[in-house]
């Protein structure tokens, strides 16, 4: 018997992952998402619907199993809180079955603006980047700069927040970039208290 299946992609990411992951997982209880960011995600048909799924494991539908977004995510809480928030519309609860690790690295408003600016700065040699942030998000999680799922429990998160910010904000400048961070912050601030509902483990 298997203990373990793991799904891995070769090219663009096109190559249909998320269905994959559904079928195998008939065999298994846990199914985690281990690394990646929100890009195009997976479309899953699911009781004649149609979900796309950027972040959340494709067993989610499942009843009796556990989901992981593990600690090599790159999460965007804004987009997960879209997702999520579709999923349960269709009458699916998702919070009982659904945990994040706290050590999956956090996508802010600003690594989207670095995104835009070093992809605008690279002119006719631009490599059609997402602009999700997911580039400069990894980035700083190579770098030991970034913010982890887990720092949002700290009590001086906001303070943590604010200095990588102002790195980001530098670099912006450097780039001649101009931005109005203000409606994005308000919106992944909210994203960040509902991720507060979740279960967040240290996987």
């Amino acid at each position: 018997m298997k203990k373990l299946d793991v799904v891995l992609g070769l090219q663009w990411g096109d190559e249909g992952k998320g269905k994959v992951v559904d079928h195998l997982a008939s065999s298994y209880n846990v199914i985690a998402r281990f690394q990646g960011g929100p890009n195009a995600g997976h479309s899953i048909h699911f009781e004649g619907k149609q979900f796309v799924l950027r972040s959340i494991p494709s067993r989610i539908f499942r009843e009796g199993t556990t989901n992981i977004i593990g600690g090599g995510v790159v999460f965007d809480p804004v987009a997960f809180k879209q997702e999520s928030e579709g999923i349960i519309a269709a009458g699916i609860d998702i919070t009982s079955k659904l945990v994040v690790s706290k050590k999956a690295h956090l996508i802010l408003p600003t690594h989207r603006m670095l995104d835009a600016a070093q992809e605008a700065a690279k002119g006719a040699s631009k490599i059609g980047s997402t602009l999700k942030g997911i580039g400069p998000t990894y980035t700083d999680k190579i770098g030991r700069n970034g913010l982890r799922v887990g720092d949002i429990l700290a009590p001086d998160f906001l303070q943590r927040y604010n200095n990588l910010k102002a790195k980001h904000l530098d670099t912006l400048r450097q780039l001649n970039f101009e931005c109005d961070l203000a409606p994005m912050e308000e919106e992944w601030f909210k994203a960040i208290d509902y991720l507060k509902l979740f279960k967040l483990i240290n996987c």
